[in-house]
């Protein structure tokens, strides 16, 4: 396996960590209609699954538009021998690129889903701000279904740089390497933090962090960008 290949994989396993992690949406709201609707654990494993799978493919779709773009680049004569170097200088570029938006979102504190329990077990989703009081208008209620439909419409956008590497190199070995690790890891970290959920165990306070998750997922793609471009292992 290459030194590039590696640095792909610890990436992605980064990315789906912290982009999991950091978002409370990820798990809370199982938690809580678990907990509203009485639900046994296999059950609310189960939706998860179904949510997270959901979540994954719509990122996976989002990065073969990435993918098709390294594909097309490939088959640029010119490009044959200096390949590499370029997709990994174009990893490094929008690592920076992504770090620097995520920033900019954090600093201008854009408005982001929400889930909020009633007393009556109904479970909502709207919008608000961090450090704002939150606000119950344009609110919608929440079933396993609409859950589904929620993530999937909210891709995690750096699976699009992590799969342009592998298609300029024409790999589909890797990208299928990638896909898989990604979706492995994603589920399993939502799983693991449900389960301490479910059992009223809380090792992360994930509030503060979710503001800055696209920052820090930036800094992970470009930390894998200079490492290709910069070292030679």
């Amino acid at each position: 396996m290459s030194h590039e290949t590696q640095l792909l994989i610890l990436t992605s396993i980064t990315v789906a960590f912290l982009h999991t992690a950091t978002g409370p949406d990820h798990y809370l709201p199982f938690l809580a209609l678990a907990k509203a609707r009485s639900w046994s654990l296999p059950r609310t494993i189960g939706w998860t699954i179904v949510c997270g799978c959901g979540h994954v493919w719509s990122s996976v779709l989002l990065g073969l538009g990435g993918a098709a773009l390294g594909w097309s680049v490939a088959k640029i004569s010119w490009f044959e021998s200096v390949r590499g170097g370029i997709a990994g200088w174009a990893l490094f570029g929008f690592g920076l690129i992504y770090s620097i938006w995520g920033l900019i979102r954090a600093y201008q504190n854009r408005p982001h889903k929400h889930f909020d329990l009633q007393d009556n077990g109904e479970l909502y989703v709207f919008e608000h701000k961090h450090d704002q009081a939150v606000s119950p208008q344009n609110r919608y209620k929440v079933t396993p279904w609409v859950m589904f439909l929620i993530f999937v419409l909210g891709p995690c956008e750096p699976m699009i740089p992590l799969l342009y590497f592998p298609a300029a190199r024409q790999s589909w070995n890797g990208m299928l390497l990638l896909i898989s690790t990604y979706t492995i890891f994603t589920l399993a970290t939502m799983i693991g933090l449900v389960l301490l959920g479910y059992y009223g165990i809380s090792l992360l306070k994930t509030e503060q962090l979710e503001r800055y998750m696209h920052a820090l997922a930036g800094l992970t793609i470009t930390t894998c960008g200079a490492g290709m471009v910069f070292l030679e292992w």
